[in-house]
């Protein structure tokens, strides 16, 4: 994979997902940035808005394993990364066998995450944070590349577990599905009525993909770019001298050092997306809010207002002139 062939490798695929995906264009885009930079997404929308369409789409233009794990209440963490069972040789001898789960493919949809207890739970974001799981005192190395994207419905959470703050960590960026248009609901309907179905192409496999990531490594990150995406994540911070008076008055506590992490390690992707060859302060502005919305939290007044932490960045990022 050369410099020059990685951007129109990414259009080509944006372009075929946009096929099906309609006017989804930007979390399709924050999709692949988040799956080149070898991180993980938490998708949050209500119901029906194509995001197990949006995962199968980019493994069949991938060329990618996909499955679907349905979070309930009574999954057990067996049911997500397998377990031994008993098994019969020709002679008639006994031995145990280990039966994979579903967590070992290339794309993971961990649909209604919170749905599932906390047991449960940890046993996928282990698996997403160490790219193993470990079964009966064995430790099996996961598929590569390994993408996770959890998703979690909004307006109904009773009787959920939803992912502490520490959990929540652990995604590289969270995405916000809107609701489409006039035009481009009429289009899905049409789209999703109709007797035939589109036949994707695949752009590229699980090599291309894992030679893009290393590419992306490479990118130079300059002085000045660096510590702004510090002074970003520090803002966040009420105690921060960088932080605006919004985020003192309204902010609990403030994103950790993988909120850093994140902005550049995605940062590095969308350079190359973008035909550059560094990382830009447009690339902290545009990745701020994916990678940081999930990982500082507001207090009580923040929440009695009915802020969101989309508006803190906003202070944030006009404060520190990255606009």
């Amino acid at each position: 994979m050369q410099v020059d062939d990685f951007a129109p490798v990414v259009k080509k695929i944006e372009d075929e997902i946009g096929q099906v995906m309609v006017g989804q264009r930007d979390i399709i885009r924050e999709t692949l940035i988040c799956l080149l930079a070898g991180g993980n997404i938490l998708l949050e929308g209500v119901p029906g808005l194509g995001k197990t369409m949006l995962v199968r789409t980019i493994s069949q233009v991938l060329s990618l394993d996909f499955n679907r794990i349905q979070f309930t209440p009574d999954l057990m963490p067996a049911d997500i990364a397998g377990t031994n069972i008993m098994s019969e040789d020709t002679g008639g001898g006994k031995y145990f066998s280990f039966q994979p789960g579903p967590v070992f493919a290339n794309i993971i949809l961990a649909d209604e995450i919170n749905r599932a207890t906390p047991k449960t739970q940890s046993a996928l974001l282990e698996a997403m944070q160490e790219k193993t799981v470990t079964v009966g005192g064995k430790t099996r190395a996961l598929p590569q590349p390994f993408f996770v994207l959890a998703t979690q419905n909004p307006l109904e959470m009773e009787g959920t577990y939803p992912l502490p703050e520490a959990q929540m960590d652990r995604f590289l960026f969270k995405l916000l599905v809107r609701y489409p248009g006039e035009e481009e609901l009429s289009h899905i309907i049409s789209l999703t009525t109709a007797g035939s179905s589109l036949d994707l192409q695949q752009i590229a496999g699980a090599e291309t993909i894992t030679a893009m990531s290393s590419l992306a490594r490479e990118v130079a990150v300059g002085e000045r770019v660096l510590q702004m995406a510090t002074r970003v994540v520090l803002a966040t911070h009420p105690e921060s001298e960088y932080a605006p008076d919004s985020v003192r008055q309204y902010v609990r506590y403030g994103a950790s050092p993988r909120g850093g992490q994140a902005l550049i390690a995605a940062g590095k992707v969308r350079a190359l997306m973008e035909g550059r060859y560094n990382v830009a302060f447009e690339d902290i502005e545009a990745l701020a809010y994916p990678a940081l919305r999930h990982r500082f939290f507001l207090n009580f007044e923040g929440e009695a207002q009915g802020l969101s932490t989309d508006q803190l960045i906003t202070d944030i990022l006009q404060k520190l002139k990255v606009k």
